[in-house]
């Protein structure tokens, strides 16, 4: 199988890492003195969805145009193929008992990975029609599983295959008990990384297509249902959110970086943008690279794992994900 472009990375001699920017001195407290982005592999097409798994102490990472998962071990820090061909996975999450759930834009659905191996299929469809290519998923504390659906996996042979959609772009949830799919949100264009507050009484949804700014919503849950939609967060100028991790106390860490419009300042807007529970930016972390999606692990869940392009990298912090 073809890897991709593998990119040098050198890390920061001087600490504090001058990569991990204050943008606001609420967030001086989250960045350690001691710590630096560390890349733990390259070689990757586009680097999506990982998913720590402290059980076995390891992550998994999609590389979605060369159709396959790739496992970072912790005690090695070997990489190698998990799962190939993978349907051109992107999202990956854990449910409550510890299994692999995944969003496949080859095939157009969410599978679980049951404890022997056996793949079972969770959802494809939605009132007799195909899903688009599901994105980004989260299972929530009581079993439901939610995830996003817009269309990026069939609008060409990158991260799929070409297919017409016969869904509006929306959010889906799963239910626990009955496996009841049911269509939560269908008016955001493109919704893409999700996640819950701290205490799941808050869903955050990435709008990434918005114009003229890429947003973030929050909307209330109550037991089944979303209500009180409203802005949380804009990605302001030429910046762009895709996936996002929030912390123990609240905090959004967002994927970003450059709209491609002629304003922008790739190098400066590429890595993960920090923003408190009011909406306001804290810090940055700079990456060589685009970042995509990342999630908190480690033994003390105080690692940021980014998938960033053709690249995984990782960086310590002084706070712990939800």
């Amino acid at each position: 199988m073809d890897a991709g472009p593998a990119f040098a990375f050198q890390p920061s001699q001087r600490t504090p890492d001058p990569r991990v920017e204050v943008l606001d001195e609420r967030f001086r407290a989250l960045r350690l003195f001691s710590a630096t982005v560390e890349q733990l592999a390259s070689g990757l097409r586009w680097a999506e969805g990982p998913v720590w798994f402290g059980d076995g102490r390891f992550l998994l990472v999609s590389d979605i145009p060369n159709d396959r998962i790739l496992r970072w071990d912790e005690c090695s820090g070997q990489t190698h193929v998990f799962r190939a061909p993978s349907h051109h996975a992107n999202g990956l999450a854990r449910d409550t008992q510890g299994r692999l759930l995944a969003c496949e834009h080859g095939t157009r659905r969410v599978t679980r990975t049951e404890h022997d191996g056996r793949v079972t299929v969770l959802a494809a469809h939605f009132e007799g029609q195909r899903l688009n290519s599901p994105n980004d998923i989260v299972c929530a504390r009581d079993g439901s599983i939610w995830f996003t659906d817009p269309s990026f996996g069939i609008e060409g042979w990158w991260e799929g295959e070409p297919a017409a959609a016969e869904r509006p772009h929306a959010v889906y949830r799963i239910d626990a008990q009955s496996g009841r799919l049911d269509c939560m949100i269908d008016d955001l264009a493109a919704p893409n990384g999700l996640a819950f507050s701290p205490d799941e009484s808050v869903l955050y949804v990435v709008e990434s297509r918005a114009r003229p700014q890429r947003r973030i919503w929050a909307y209330d849950r109550r037991g089944g249902a979303l209500v009180n939609k409203r802005l949380q967060v804009e990605a302001g100028g030429p910046g762009a959110f895709d996936g996002i991790a929030v912390d123990r106390d609240g905090r959004l860490w967002c994927g970003f970086g450059s709209d491609g419009s002629a304003a922008a300042d790739a190098q400066a807007l590429d890595g993960v943008r920090v923003f408190d529970r009011d909406g306001a930016p804290i810090g940055h972390i700079h990456l060589p690279e685009r970042c995509a999606n990342l999630c908190f692990g480690g033994a003390k869940r105080n690692r940021l794992f980014m998938a960033a392009s053709h690249s995984v990298y990782a960086l310590s912090v002084n706070t712990q994900g939800a």
